[in-house]
């Protein structure tokens, strides 16, 4: 999946609330990709790095995988094509959500 240009379609985008859980900000966009079912039974989810204003959908580069060792889902993290972010800065990016879990980043 690593390298490979997605479109993300984004359900939650920069500076929105989570539906359901209105203490959840998001400080990124937040989206799916289109039928790429993820072990959930859901559309796959993305983070967004690199994108500074709100967007409705975003076509870009899969540049790491969320893994979380406690939960059956992974999130892509999708990046502009010429856009990179270390392990530090991902997970700095993601943690608003993923402090929830025992997550590390696969590149």
């Amino acid at each position: 999946m690593i390298g490979r240009v997605v479109k993300v379609i984004v359900d939650r985008p920069l500076c929105s609330y989570h539906p359901t859980h209105k203490d959840i900000y998001y400080p990124i966009n937040y989206g799916y990709i289109e039928g790429i079912i993820a072990p959930d039974g859901e559309e796959q989810d993305a983070y967004i790095l690199g994108v500074y204003t709100a967007v409705k959908e975003f076509t870009g580069k899969v540049i790491a995988i969320i893994h979380r060792d406690d939960d059956v889902e992974e999130k892509w993290v999708v990046a502009p094509e010429n856009m990179d972010f270390s392990e530090e800065e991902i997970m700095r990016q993601v943690e608003f959500q993923e402090r929830y879990f025992k997550s590390r980043v696969i590149k």
